[in-house]
């Protein structure tokens, strides 16, 4: 039985792939209107994937993609406000740091902004229609 309600695994496509097919599918395509061919982008087997449980039901997903850029942050709506989007993001970014990435970068929807800053990114570049939605660019340095 873990001793906090929430747990982070990480591993590669083949491992966590389908809890985090479903989730991104409710996420970006039910929820958000994401187009199946942009979703499903073909790079998910090249990259690292974090899976949220909570008490060992799958409700969060991420992926860090080789060139350590940080994607498809997702969490069930049920789950959202508990803190799981911010522990998938630390996890991706250790991961990254244990790859030897000098820093971490992703597009972030313009309403997730203030998530994301409070986690230490900066905002990059003007804003853009990815899919859709308002996005900006945003970086972390990983040096000390």
């Amino acid at each position: 039985m873990p001793e906090h309600p929430l747990e982070i695994h990480e591993g590669d496509w083949a491992e966590l792939g389908r809890d985090a097919t479903e989730i991104r599918r409710v996420v970006f395509i039910e929820e958000q209107s994401v187009p199946i061919e942009e979703e499903w982008d073909g790079r998910d087997v090249a990259c690292r994937h974090f899976l949220a449980l909570w008490n060992g039901t799958p409700v969060g997903t991420a992926r860090l993609l080789p060139d350590a850029h940080i994607g498809r942050v997702a969490v069930l709506a049920e789950a959202r406000g508990w803190g799981i989007g911010a522990a998938l993001m630390r996890a991706a970014i250790e991961a990254a740091r244990r790859h030897g990435h000098p820093r971490v970068e992703l597009a972030a929807q313009t309403h997730a902004l203030a998530f994301y800053e409070r986690l230490g990114f900066e905002a990059v570049g003007s804003e853009f229609l990815d899919a859709g939605i308002p996005h900006r660019n945003m970086h972390l340095s990983l040096r000390d």
